[in-house]
């Protein structure tokens, strides 16, 4: 009896990588004929079942669900899965926690991983290189297949499912309205890069609360972090390069940075610089000095977001009625601490 293989055994033995097998046995266009055959092949050689996922699954139920994240270093993500865990525990189910680490490759092996019958259904938020590649395949195919899926914060709207958000374009444009009216007039952006959907949003809400303020706008003033390793020099240049009196951070990690090279600088904060960040964490909390921050209210999104999926879980549906998916919208607030003016 032949072994049964993986998309990333394939795409280790025949050099290539997960999305083109992915995609090879989708018959996309995308990738050339003869790659195509050749990854069909071995597939067919080798049994190859897409996530394994069993008939009956829909069925048979193991009371568990599997998480993924896409790093567990900020403290948003921690404080969402504990209010998973909090509503999942509550209800007689266990979870599974992974780690995709920005990676499309590793999200669809952690997706197979734990599509194998061992979940009953997903709570999700997209790495950067799956929102960048903009394929989402490994999510469909396991909706397709009876296993209800959440996503959360990072989401898509070229997947149908439930899904749990903050209005991310509203809460920076509040963050840099209050900028404002404490008498900022040059005011930085530090965020992600806009393919990551949160990144693009609050960009926007920023954007429009600076012309909606007839402030010049300057797009010198935004920068977009992509690589995580040298985004210190980034917002050095940022700060060095620009009179700026006030900046949005997109998290804890680049407002504490921001607060430390001011310093480095001689600037007083928040005298001659004002910092607001998104996230209400424990760097925020206990820095010097403390940071203003749009809390996104991580257990309540955990918290709502199990509740979804559990609904979906627990009751009985119609496999004729037409699927009617839902968007959870949490309400942030500004906390204010001592980076910004009173």
């Amino acid at each position: 009896m032949k072994r049964k293989v993986t998309l990333k055994q394939i795409a280790k033995e025949l050099d290539v990588s997960i999305s083109t097998v992915s995609k090879s046995l989708r018959d996309s266009t995308e990738i050339s004929e003869d790659t195509r055959q050749k990854v069909q092949a071995f597939a067919k050689l080798y049994n190859y079942k897409p996530n394994n996922i069993a008939l009956s699954l829909k069925n048979r139920k193991t009371k568990t669900i599997g998480i993924i994240i896409p790093e567990i270093v900020h403290h948003f993500f921690a404080t969402v899965i504990s209010g998973i865990e909090q509503v999942a525990n509550n209800h007689g189910y266990s979870v599974v926690v992974c780690l995709s680490n920005e990676s499309f490759d590793k999200e669809v092996i952690n997706m197979e991983m734990l599509a194998n019958g061992s979940m009953d259904g997903f709570i999700m938020s997209l790495s950067k290189e799956t929102q960048y590649k903009g394929d989402f395949h490994h999510i469909t195919e396991v909706i397709n297949q009876g296993m209800p899926v959440v996503m959360f914060d990072r989401v898509t709207n070229e997947v149908l499912c439930d899904k749990v958000i903050i209005d991310d374009k509203m809460a920076a444009y509040d963050a840099v309205q209050n900028l404002v009216n404490m008498g900022n007039k040059k005011i930085a952006l530090v965020t992600t890069v806009d393919y990551v959907s949160v990144g693009k949003l609050r960009t926007d809400g920023y954007t429009k609360a600076i012309l909606d303020n007839d402030l010049p706008f300057n797009e010198k003033l935004i920068i977009k972090i992509e690589d995580i390793e040298n985004f210190e020099s980034q917002i050095a240049k940022l700060m060095e390069n620009r009179a700026i009196d006030a900046v949005l951070a997109v998290n804890e990690l680049f407002a504490v940075t921001i607060i430390k090279l001011a310093s480095k600088m001689g600037l007083k904060v928040p005298e001659d610089l004002s910092v607001i960040a998104f996230t209400d964490g424990i760097i925020s909390q206990y820095s010097t000095p403390t940071i203003s921050t749009v809390s996104q209210n991580g257990i309540k999104m955990g918290q709502k977001a199990a509740k979804m999926l559990i609904d979906r879980l627990e009751t009985e549906e119609d496999d004729d009625a037409e699927e009617l998916y839902r968007t959870e919208v949490i309400e942030t607030n500004l906390i204010e601490r001592e980076s910004t003016k009173r």
